[in-house]
């Protein structure tokens, strides 16, 4: 008896409606033709999950834009940004573009982009779709994006770190930049701010010590103060 054989990944079952079976021939209607795909299911982990699948084998392709990567990225990682930094020139990007870098960009750090149209091409130039991917981004979203979009594309083993580089813990990945993988995300006006606080809060415990443990020279300091 002929048997149907069904590909675990990424196959095309094809069936019609109103059909019959006539000597083995089947017969239907062409316009009533459907077709279904199976596709590998995307895998989401958490660090040290994504730390054993790279000692594994599989290969981080880190997704972020160029600014984020050049912060910190995982040794030995591709870098294959899902979205680059947007130069276009017409009047509608010149307008985002400046209201953008007035507000998210001075603020936040963040970079004005659109997606890279060359996306999966660059992934399918450098891997072949039974390669073994792990996705990272820092906060998760993109990544998940990402092998959306390489999952419809063919390939069939993705993994992605659920919550992004920025839960990973400092010393998980051996990591190449100026900061730890979990902060390269942190940039602009809101970084510089939180600094200032740092050292506030530093001076204010230092001085908060210094009164209880020393109140003598404390008040007399104190009153050597100009009173105004």
């Amino acid at each position: 008896m002929a048997g149907i054989a069904f590909g675990t990944c990424c196959s095309t079952i094809s069936s019609t409606s109103n059909f019959r079976n006539c000597g083995g021939t089947v017969l239907g209607r062409a316009n009533s033709v459907r077709t279904l795909a199976i596709r590998a299911e995307v895998n989401f982990v958490n660090a040290d999950e994504a730390k054993e699948l790279v000692a594994e084998g599989y290969n981080v392709i880190d997704v972020r834009d160029i600014s984020q990567y050049d912060r910190a990225h995982i040794k030995s990682c591709y870098h294959v940004p899902l979205f680059i930094k947007n130069e276009d020139n017409d009047i509608s990007t010149i307008i985002k573009r400046t209201v953008h870098n007035n507000f998210s960009g001075l603020f936040f750090g963040l970079p004005f982009t659109k997606p890279n149209p060359e996306f999966v091409q660059s992934v399918n130039g450098q891997f072949s779709p039974q390669s073994k991917l792990l996705l990272v981004c820092q906060e998760g979203m993109r990544s998940a994006a990402a092998a959306s979009k390489l999952e419809q594309a063919g390939f069939q083993d993705i993994a992605c770190i659920s919550s992004g580089l920025q839960k990973v813990k400092p010393g998980t990945f051996d990591a190449v930049g100026s900061t730890e993988l979990q902060d390269a995300g942190k940039a602009g006006l809101v970084t510089v701010q939180g600094k200032i606080s740092a050292v506030l809060g530093t001076v204010l415990v230092c001085a908060y010590l210094f009164i209880t443990f020393f109140p003598d020279q404390a008040e007399k300091l104190l009153q050597l103060a100009p009173t105004g």
